[in-house]
């Protein structure tokens, strides 16, 4: 199947879906107009950040020729691009490439989350914690998400301040479900700091979760059992009953696990569940 074929078959099946090649290379209004196209009326995308916003090493053949060109000499040799790299106006200019890219999902309503996903060296710090405090500022017509990647933002005594910060900045807590006993271990708390709550599940394989050299399908490699996924329903219904929208996106993306515990988590949750509550993936 060509990619048009594939996403049209899958929006004909569930009703939202992550879109993460963003990530590695931002999206034009072109391929953004095509998704509008391609997807029935109602059907959801959330949309995984650029890696340049959110501290990740980033390509620079990945770059918008027109910031490329602006990238200072002593940093246009590395193989990784940062945004504290970019001039101040090269900065402002990619995030104004970015939310224009977007604009045909959201005028159509189709764009669900704009996900930002920061990576375990993003810890609590005044610089950081000024830094998400300037997303919504950056793209203000959209609703945005956080994911962390370090326990130090939700340990027991620094929860409280996060979590707040999320919800008076209008950001939404992604809560996870992974492995847990590392030092890169995310608890599984649930909570919901804006109008959409967000739910994403990487899988529990403990073997494959710090592997460097391997694939990002090899590292979520993991198939749920109904016992792991009904775990969350209660945490799904309370999210459901207190946010506009909830979305539970399975990210355990190798072979067929992904949609499959989709399915079964879509099931689960089946039961005496409001049909335009919940988004479930």
């Amino acid at each position: 199947m060509k990619a048009e074929e594939r996403l049209r078959y899958y929006a004909s099946i569930f009703p939202v879906v992550e879109a993460d090649a963003p990530y590695y290379y931002p999206p034009t209004e072109e391929m953004a107009g095509l998704w509008v196209n391609r997807t029935p009326a109602g059907f959801t995308m959330n949309i995984k950040a650029y890696s340049l916003f959110t501290n990740h090493p980033t390509r620079p053949d990945s770059l918008w020729p027109e910031v490329a060109e602006e990238v200072p000499m002593e940093h246009r040799e590395k193989r990784s691009v940062y945004l504290s790299h970019l001039p101040e106006g090269a900065v402002d200019e990619s995030w104004e490439l970015f939310r224009r890219a977007l604009m045909p999902l959201h005028s159509a309503g189709k764009l669900g989350v704009v996900l930002f996903q920061f990576p375990p060296w993003f810890r609590p710090s005044p610089d950081n914690r000024a830094y998400l405090k300037t997303l919504q500022r950056r793209l203000p017509d959209y609703d945005l998400a956080v994911e962390f990647r370090h326990p130090s933002w939700l340990v027991e005594e620094r929860r409280g301040r996060t979590l707040g910060l999320l919800e008076k900045e209008g950001l939404s807590y992604v809560c996870v479900d992974e492995p847990q006993g590392f030092d890169s271990s995310v608890p599984p708390v649930v909570a919901a700091t804006a109008d959409i709550a967000v739910v994403r599940f990487h899988g529990r394989n403990p073997v494959t979760w710090e592997e460097k050299w391997i694939s990002a399908a090899e590292r979520f490699a993991y198939d749920y059992t109904d016992d792991e996924l009904a775990e969350w329903v209660p945490g799904i219904r309370e999210l459901a009953a207190t946010s506009r929208e909830t979305h539970a996106l399975m990210n355990n993306c190798y072979r067929d696990y992904a949609v499959n515990n989709g399915r079964q988590l879509a099931a689960l949750l089946d039961e005496g569940l409001q049909p335009d509550a919940m988004k479930e993936l």
